[in-house]
């Protein structure tokens, strides 16, 4: 067992020295602070890509289809995810969780703020939406690596016992950055106006990505490297192949992984990316009425998170992922129900319900489970590639089949429900084959 685990002679039975606990909160705030940051990179694509990016670059279509070209350039970035899980993978359990950490939130920042500098179609016709797309892949690439270290550094610090809520920070960055992207895109948007917002005022929150990245460099430089990896180090015991080995020895668990990840990914991006479209053109609400109702779903975030990671640690990790598979897929056909009440208080109501005491069962102790679930010598790639393989199956596809599929029914929902029952069943199963972890030493 690590050094994380171990009490000291002066420590009280059962509780890590008081230094290492220091440590341990260090980095899981350092881990929080810094994925905050990288997720509002990432989710201010998808709320520019439902409410902004049909009109700059895809104009003169229908508003249905513009709709569905920005979600498909949206899905871009998910293609990458895998590529950049593998290969910040590999590279994290040979050369260390933390320089994995710096670069993909250098490279995250680089891309969202260059992206605030594309010229529109207007300007430099169909390289706008090719540049688009690359800017998309980068970041796509980035977040790849930023999760499983994030993650495997939170877990790998945590004191025993408390693995699961320690490893709920880095989670608490999704809320964070939601909120945050969310909340800047509402405050500009709504202080320039609509039509000057549209013209260049959506610029805005994506150049302030400069400033946020300089924050997570300096946060992320004092956190001290995995005491996991550098027992590695210490004693040469680093797997030669970490991601072969993942794929080739590894193979079940990388399977039940991807198929554990399938519906919490694309049930949160049709709630928190799908949703802002469908309240603004189905419903004909205000959009601000579905931002508002994403930032308080994400406000509710920073308690149903760590409260469900913290009940895995006290009857398992399987139990509270196997009843948030099984009730959120039950509840999702009532959401759109809810949604068309057209009502903005049962809106709220309906989002949170579904994004926060149903899908943040599963994705609270997500973290942990999927790490637990790999060896030391594996961790980080295992981890990395089995959550971005299913982020791109299920995630990044999520909002443009959910579009697809609404302009094909010509409003009807119903084939969205089929579609995330689907992969609600899918989940279900694959956590029914997965072990229980929670008891294990690292």
């Amino acid at each position: 067992m690590s050094t994380t685990t171990s009490p000291s002679p002066s420590a009280p039975p059962g509780h890590a020295p008081l230094d290492t606990r220091r440590e341990s909160r260090k980095v899981a705030v350092g881990s929080f602070v810094g994925t905050t940051i990288e997720w509002y990179d990432y989710y201010l694509y998808g709320t520019a890509a439902a409410l902004i990016f049909p009109a700059v670059f895809f104009p003169g279509d229908d508003p249905a289809i513009g709709v569905v070209k920005a979600f498909a350039t949206y899905a871009v970035g998910f293609a990458a995810r895998p590529l950049g899980g593998f290969i910040f993978g590999h590279y994290g359990d040979r050369i260390g969780r933390k320089t994995m950490l710096m670069l993909s939130l250098i490279l995250m920042g680089v891309s969202t703020f260059l992206i605030g500098l594309l010229p529109s179609y207007d300007a430099i016709g169909l390289w706008a939406p090719a540049l688009l797309c690359l800017m998309r892949l980068i970041q796509g690439f980035a977040v790849g690596g930023e999760w499983g270290s994030a993650v495997v550094m939170a877990v790998e610090h945590a004191p025993e016992g408390r693995r699961g809520l320690f490893g709920s920070f880095p989670q608490l960055g999704v809320p964070a950055g939601l909120l945050i992207s969310s909340g800047v895109f509402a405050l500009v948007s709504g202080g320039l106006g609509q039509e000057t917002f549209t013209e260049w005022g959506w610029r805005i929150p994506f150049l302030l990505s400069a400033v946020l990245i300089i924050v997570g460099i300096v946060i992320r430089m004092s956190v001290a490297e995995s005491p996991v990896f550098q027992e590695l180090v210490d004693t040469d015991t680093r797997a030669e192949k970490p991601s072969r080995d993942v794929i080739v020895h590894h193979w079940r668990n990388l399977l039940l992984t991807i198929g554990m990840k399938m519906f919490q990914n694309a049930v949160f991006y049709i709630y928190t990316v799908f949703m802002l479209a469908y309240i603004r053109d189905t419903l004909e609400m205000d959009y601000q009425v579905g931002l508002n109702a994403v930032m308080f779903s994400s406000v509710v975030g920073f308690l149903t998170i760590p409260g469900w990671s913290w009940l895995s640690d006290k009857v398992g990790r399987k139990p509270v992922y196997l009843a948030g598979c099984v009730l959120g897929t039950l509840y999702f056909p009532f959401s759109f129900v809810i949604a068309d009440t057209q009502s903005v208080l049962w809106l709220t109501v309906g989002m949170v319900i579904g994004a926060n005491f149903l899908h943040d069962m599963v994705y609270g102790p997500q973290a942990v489970y999927f790490s637990e679930l790999f060896g030391s010598k594996v961790r980080l790639s295992g981890t990395s590639i089995g959550y971005q393989i299913g982020a791109m199956l299920s995630g990044g596809l999520a909002p443009l089949i959910a579009a697809s599929l609404l302009a094909a029914q010509d409003g009807a929902t119903w084939g969205i429900s089929l579609y995330i029952v689907a992969l609600g069943v899918i989940s279900t199963v694959c956590t029914l084959l997965a072990r229980e972890t929670f008891r294990e030493k690292f």
